[in-house]
């Protein structure tokens, strides 16, 4: 029986027992690196990924200027790293998932036999895909009246990046692309819980890949007023201080890239299988705020966190920590401080946002964000938020002076997306 949390669809429903799922393997690459225990290094370190913006040429009067860009992937020999294979699929959310998907693979050390195949379910996603490739696509019709390149459209489909991820492993059971904005990697392992829960699959390969920084996005998210602005007397700030979650000077997101894959899979498959395992998917929890297309909503934001909690037959004092969404944005960061005050009120649990040190790759965002969470809880540390000044109308435990040094068993993730997409997983520790 889960606990029932009042008002939530979850205290009508009773199941039984579920399969226990855990995660086996994982792998990302973000503006910290392109070598996990690199990343955590800077992450612990309180290193900021955040630079100047060089993916295509400034005009003068462009307005943004900064962001966390993903080191290239020059170093790495792979077929789907080889210039034949670039020059076709030229976007490059195909490079990173894939090479975030083999690489999680190769720790976990699952074989994706024939006879395994039509087991292994894919819910790799994008929040934005290959939008680059249809935007070059265009500038060529328009400057040089030249037809599109014959794989323009595929570099542009979301789903493509499943595809592709299926054609490079042999993986042939259910493949969608979830797509919820910035909790699309959230909620890309999400789905894959259904579908194991279902018995539809033994194993899934979940993530999201983001690479955004092409100009129309990135002066769309100017003109939306959601990505970081220096004041005019901040002009010359580094761009290592911009992304300030939860700060009383927090003036929006610094737009990023980046790539995350996570295998889950039951716990029974592991077992017979052989595969460690030290983290549990213990349970989780999908609201729509059905309230306004950007502007988080507190009472479905909070439902959230509380059907995550419930559902891993929890109370919120059970929880250790919490990894955050936390954008840095006004609004966003004041919903969900408030939502965090209201589940956890009887006692503040410590925060960490890690934005502040990659800036918000989108929907990978939340798929990074989890890895990181995981190699935390692994460890018994919990990265910093740099950047961070208190804001006295937002009272928050937000880990901030260094790491943390915390065991934690039970850890709570939030990702929330454009639409009212909201998204929230409760991780255990297997001891």
């Amino acid at each position: 029986m889960h606990r029932t949390v009042p008002g939530s669809r979850l205290a009508q429903v009773t199941t039984m027992a579920a399969r226990e799922l855990v995660i086996i393997g994982y792998d990302a690459v973000s503006p910290l690196g392109d070598e996990l225990s690199c990343q955590w290094q800077r992450a612990l370190a309180g290193e900021s990924g955040i630079g100047p913006l060089t993916r295509f040429p400034l005009a003068d009067d462009f307005p943004v200027r900064i962001a966390g860009q993903a080191p290239n992937l020059d170093r790495f020999d792979y077929p789907f790293l080889a210039a034949r294979h670039l020059a076709a699929w030229s976007s490059p959310v195909f490079r990173y998932a894939l090479l975030t998907v083999v690489r999680a693979l190769e720790q976990s050390g699952v074989q994706i036999t024939p006879d395994l195949a039509p087991r292994v379910a894919i819910t790799y996603s994008s929040a934005v895909g290959g939008l680059d490739a249809v935007l070059h696509a265009d500038r060529r019709l328009i400057a040089e009246n030249r037809l599109p390149h014959p794989f323009a459209n595929p570099n542009s489909c979301i789903n493509m990046v499943g595809g592709k991820i299926a054609i490079e492993t042999g993986a042939r059971g259910p493949i969608t692309a979830t797509i919820t904005a910035c909790a699309t990697g959230l909620t890309s392992l999400l789905v894959a819980a259904l579908l194991l829960q279902q018995g539809r699959a033994d194993l899934a390969l979940c993530g999201a890949v983001d690479f955004a920084l092409v100009e129309p996005i990135v002066a769309g998210f100017y003109t939306m007023n959601g990505i970081y602005i220096p004041r005019p007397e901040q002009k010359d700030e580094p761009p290592t201080a911009a992304s300030r979650p939860f700060s009383v000077d927090r003036r929006g997101f610094v737009i990023a890239e980046g790539a995350a894959a996570l295998i889950l899979a039951t716990r029974e498959f592991a077992d017979a299988h052989g595969l460690p395992y030290r983290i549990q998917l213990a349970g989780w929890g999908m609201t729509s705020d059905a309230h306004h297309f950007v502007a988080p909503h507190l009472p479905t934001v909070r439902q959230c966190m509380l059907e995550a909690i419930a559902d891993a037959d929890l109370s919120p004092a059970d929880i250790a920590a919490v990894n955050a969404h936390a954008a840095s944005t006004k609004v966003g960061d004041q919903v969900e401080q408030e939502a965090l005050a209201a589940v956890f009120a009887e006692r503040p649990v410590p925060v960490t946002a890690n934005k502040s040190l990659i800036g918000h790759a989108m929907g990978a965002s939340s798929a990074i964000e989890t890895v990181f969470t995981l190699l935390g809880m692994e460890q018994g540390l919990l990265p910093p938020t740099i950047n961070y000044r208190p804001d006295p109308a937002l009272p928050i435990d937000c880990v901030a002076d260094g790491p943390r040094s915390l065991a934690q068993e039970f850890v709570l993730k939030n990702a929330f997306g454009f639409g009212g997409c909201n998204a929230c997983a409760v991780f255990r520790r297997i001891h």
